[in-house]
C-alpha cells in the first residue's frame, strides 16, 4: 500500500491535461463525448475516472486507459486503507 496520499485522478486530468492544453471543461467534454457536468465532477474530484472515460482519454491520446485506471485504483485503495475498517483476522487454512 502506498505510504503517501495519491492525488485524485481528476486533479491530474485538470492540471496536467486540461490546463496544459489550455482546454476548458466544456471543450474537453465535447471532444470526449460527455456532458460538461460529467467531466466537471471528475476534474473537481467529486467523481472518479470510469473505465469508459479512461478509454476515451486513451483514444484522445492522453496516456493509456490502464494508466488512468491504475491512478483511480491507487487513489481508492489509499482512501479505503485510511478509513476506519472492522478488525479483520487472518483466514486460517482448513485441513
Amino acid at each position: 500500500m502506498a505510504m503517501f496520499n495519491p492525488p485524485h485522478p481528476g486533479e491530474i486530468l485538470r492540471e496536467d491535461v486540461l490546463e496544459a492544453l489550455d482546454l476548458s471543461v466544456s471543450e474537453a467534454a465535447r471532444h470526449l463525448g460527455m456532458t460538461r457536468v460529467q467531466l466537471s465532477r471528475v476534474v473537481n474530484e467529486h467523481a472518479g475516472i470510469s473505465p469508459d472515460l479512461a478509454v476515451r482519454l486513451e483514444r484522445a491520446g492522453i496516456s493509456t486507459a490502464r494508466q488512468w485506471m491504475a491512478l483511480q485504483s491507487a487513489y481508492e485503495l489509499w482512501q479505503a486503507d485510511h478509513r476506519e475498517q472492522p478488525e479483520i483476522g487472518k483466514l486460517a487454512a482448513t485441513a
